[in-house]
This record gives C-alpha cells, structure tokens and sequence, in this order.
C-alpha cells in the first residue's frame, strides 16, 4: 500500500494562478429560498483552467447549491455565474462540463460498456472509449452490467460517464465515497493528470486527506459566505491563527511517551496544549524545536516521538466553529 506521504506539494500538478484563465465564476452570488433560507450569501468562487479547486464545508454550509448554480440547475436571487464566459445552462457551454454528483444513478440492466457508449453518443467530440475506461478504471468489468457491481464499482463508471464528453470543467460531488484506498488513489491520479491536462476540477469532499493532497486550492464555506481560501499549506495555517496559535507557521504536533506530567508540559514555553492518552502525550506547541528541546532535557526516557504539522481536519474544525 501507498504511503500517504507520498502525497505532498511535490506530486500536485503545478498551478500558477496568474497563468490560469478564468473557467467559472461566482460573483457575488446571493441565493435565498422560499422558506427564507439564505443558502449563499454575496458568495464569490473563481475557477481557473487546470486548476483543482476543494470546496469544503460543514453540513448546510451551501457546497451543493454553489455547484447547482455552477451547473445551471437553479438560477441565483442575485449575482451573477458564468462558466466559459456564458451562462451556465447555454447548451455549448454544458458540452464542455463533465458532473458527477453523489446521489447519481444509472440504469441497472444496461452494462458498463453500454453506458459509456450511450454517454459518448451525447458529445461531438468525446473521450476515446479506451481512455475513459483506463482514466476510470474499469479494465475487466466492462461487460457487467451496473446493477450487479460493488459500490466502488459504480462509483467509477459514473466518473467514466462524468468524462464521455472529455470536458473542460469538471464537477466531482464526494468521488471516491465507497471506494477501497488502491480505486481511491486510482482516481486521484486521473484527477492530476486531468489538471496537467488544462482541465478544471471543483472538488467536494468530506476527506479532507482528499482535499490535502489533490487541490491546488481549499475554498471554506460556512453559514453561506467563504471562511477562508488558499493552498492547504495556507489553510492550515490560517485554521492554527483561528485555534489561537501567536505563531502558526511553526505550530507541530509532538507525540512521545513522556513520564512528565501536564502541568509541566505547560509551563514549557510555546505549548498550549498537552494530553494523555493511553501512553502517548499528544502536545501541541508554536517552538516544537525549542520544545523538543526541553522535554529531552527534563525526561532522560522519553522515546517515541513523532512531530507533525496540524492536519487539515484541525483547519477546518477551527474555521468552521461556531463564530459571533
């Protein structure tokens, strides 16, 4: 199995947002529903070519309907949304979008190749039958019909059907969902050569490992309005600033096995946190390097120390709390 740090800055497709032209817009986008609800509140999102972009939020947060807008299947109560410069329902601007959603579905008695077929017939230029198989990976199931595959297994054809048209502007609603971790990282390969490609990906996910390791970009949404944007190196940054941390950037998690008790991690200078747990002590400290440094001078067995950056789940956790 893969490790995931194999996963890093280092195998993310470049991405200059200077370069990248613009592929989708929301501008200032309100959408209120009848009931009252203010789904998006003078929302803005901007999608670039070859861009990944992860839109992340809690549950309500209004991911779905930015992308229903982005789609064309519902129209903004003010704002405006654009992808290719049109409006998003022009017929020629749809034939360069490519939508998996999670509650898609697809016809049980007809079988993978059948379906793939069907979707390529909709498009004047589509992918090749064989690239969309291979981008997808459904080598060998191709003649099994839809209702007799796994999860995972329909997970991937409606990727294959999402890529038929070989799209420009690519929507991806919770992808892997069902997937086992070897599907999963099959597919996050195809998302990065999808980019290398020029092609541009709007990711919603509750992995935030996911989001971790394919986005060029992480837009936080919470209560309707954007919490924060920018690479996952930034967001987590910005999530340690949110938690409390006076130097972010240099905030670790140090995990060892330590005799010291916690009141005397905490008078360590630059720990703000300290817990036990079984018996491992997780500490939280914006000097690991000074840290470290004490905790071997006051405890001559301390051993098994590991030192980690803050994760991107601990971002989004300190972003998205309840705020005034």
């Amino acid at each position: 199995m893969s490790s995931v740090l194999e996963y890093t800055e280092a195998s993310r497709p470049p991405f200059s947002s200077e370069a990248g032209e613009t592929v989708a817009s929301l501008d200032t986008v309100t959408k209120r529903y009848g009931n009252g609800v203010v789904a998006l509140d003078k929302l803005s999102l901007t999608l670039r070519r070859g861009e990944v972009v992860a839109l992340l939020g809690p549950n309500g947060a209004g991911k779905s309907t930015a992308v229903k807008l982005l789609m064309g299947l519902s129209s903004p109560t003010a704002g405006a949304v654009r992808i290719f410069g049109a409006d998003p329902r022009n017929n020629v601007a749809r034939l360069r979008t490519g939508v998996m959603l999670q509650v898609g579905r697809a016809p049980e008695m007809l079988r993978v190749r059948e379906h793939i077929e069907l979707f390529r017939g909709y498009y004047p230029n589509p992918m090749p039958y064989t690239e969309i198989i291979q981008a997808a990976g459904l080598e060998g199931i191709e003649g099994t019909m839809f209702g007799h595959l796994s999860g995972g297994q329909k997970q991937r054809v409606l990727f294959a059907l999402a890529l038929a048209g070989d799209p420009d502007l690519i929507f991806l609603d919770e992808p892997t969902v069902g997937m086992d971790i070897k599907a999963r990282r099959g597919m996050w390969a195809t998302v990065r050569s999808l980019a290398a490609r020029g092609k541009t990906i709007l990711l919603t996910t509750h992995y935030l490992e996911e989001a971790d390791v394919l986005a060029h970009r992480i837009v936080v949404i919470d209560k309707g309005r954007v919490v924060c944007e920018g690479t996952p190196a930034e967001v987590k940054s910005l999530g340690s600033a949110t938690s409390g941390s006076s130097s972010s950037r240099s905030l670790k998690i140090i995990r060892c096995v330590t005799t010291l008790p916690t009141t005397t991690l905490l008078a360590i200078p630059g720990v703000t946190s300290a817990e036990l747990k079984g018996s491992t002590t997780t500490i939280i400290s914006s000097k690991p390097e000074a840290t470290l440094r004490e905790l071997l001078a006051l405890d001559q067995t301390l051993h098994s120390i590991e030192v980690q950056s803050p994760a991107l789940e601990d971002a989004f956790l300190a972003l998205t709390a309840d705020r005034e």
